[in-house]
């Protein structure tokens, strides 16, 4: 797969490179594309939040209820089908001159990519951090916003280094989704492993089986593993469905017999922020935010 959506983003690249033309990273490798390309569609919610933290305008997004950081930048643009399914219609008339996908978007990179030059900006779980500043340098480059793109990327380590420091010695972590009443655990090494790795805070339980849907763990397990905190995804609350809060979910004996449950060290993320917009450098810093403010308030 990763080779054929190499293809595609290489043939983007003009056969006579011009002066405008800039070369950046994308998840398929380096692509020529000429500079500053006005009339653009980002079919990727982790590329909304970077375009929109860089001041850079989008023409239209996917048909999704955005996260609450987003909802300024996308309320009003036409929308041309969903994450999974672009109006290919809908982009044909328009004619932009750049289609930014990724992620969700992914498989449809190929089949974009014959409508408009396309780049995939995929972000993926391992390494996140690293590729959260890449695609803000990428763009950066590729909009003539470099200044502001290093700002911004001095901005994030700067909170990278805060909740770093806040976090440490104050003791482990679980993170669990919690959706319609069932659970699931994340490890170091899942979609959701940067927040051990990019600020050093401890697993509570690290034989944790890496998989995009985490493990599904009971409530006996948790009190086992007995997490100094907890870290809370409501998936249904993140992608707006209907179902048991994570909140209601996790208000039982067994969760507040925990440590993190007795000293009230149970933190629910922004789910629109990790789940929707996950590895947009806007939604990392939220995400961060929550944890640091946590933590510095703790007593542990």
């Amino acid at each position: 797969m990763k080779l054929s959506l190499c293809a595609a983003a290489v043939c983007l690249a003009p056969i006579g490179v011009m002066a405008d033309d800039v070369t950046v990273e994308t998840f398929a490798g380096p692509v020529t594309l000429q500079a500053a390309p006005q009339n653009v569609v980002a079919l990727d919610l982790a590329a909304v939040d970077a375009l929109s933290a860089l001041d850079i305008a989008i023409a239209a997004v996917p048909n999704i209820t955005p996260p609450a950081h987003l909802a300024d930048t996308m309320q009003g643009l036409p929308t041309v089908g969903t994450l999974f399914e672009p109006d290919f219609e809908a982009l044909a008339v328009m004619a932009p001159d750049l289609i930014v996908a990724g992620g969700r978007s992914q498989a449809q990179v190929g089949a974009l990519s014959r409508v408009a030059p396309t780049i995939d900006m995929t972000i993926m779980p391992e390494g996140l951090i690293d590729q959260a500043r890449g695609r803000v340098a990428a763009y950066g480059a590729l909009f003539e916003k470099t200044d502001a793109a290093d700002v911004l990327i001095a901005q994030f380590d700067d909170k990278l280094a805060d909740t770093a420091a806040a976090v440490q010695g104050k003791g482990n972590a679980l993170i669990v989704q919690a959706n319609g009443g069932k659970l699931a655990a994340y490890g170091a090494d899942s979609r959701f492993g940067w927040l051990h790795e990019a600020v050093g805070l401890p697993q509570a339980f690290d034989g944790i089986t890496a998989e995009n849907h985490g493990e599904s763990v009971s409530f006996e397990f948790i009190a086992e593993v007995n997490p100094d905190w907890l870290l809370v995804l409501d998936r249904a609350a993140a992608i707006g469905q209907e179902g048991e809060a994570a909140a209601v979910t996790l208000d039982n004996p067994l969760i507040a017999g925990t440590t993190a449950g007795q000293r009230g060290q149970i933190i629910y993320l922004d789910g629109g922020a990790i789940y929707l917009a996950g590895g947009g450098i806007q939604s990392v810093q939220i995400i961060l935010d929550q944890i640091r403010t946590a933590f510095e308030s703790s007593g542990s």
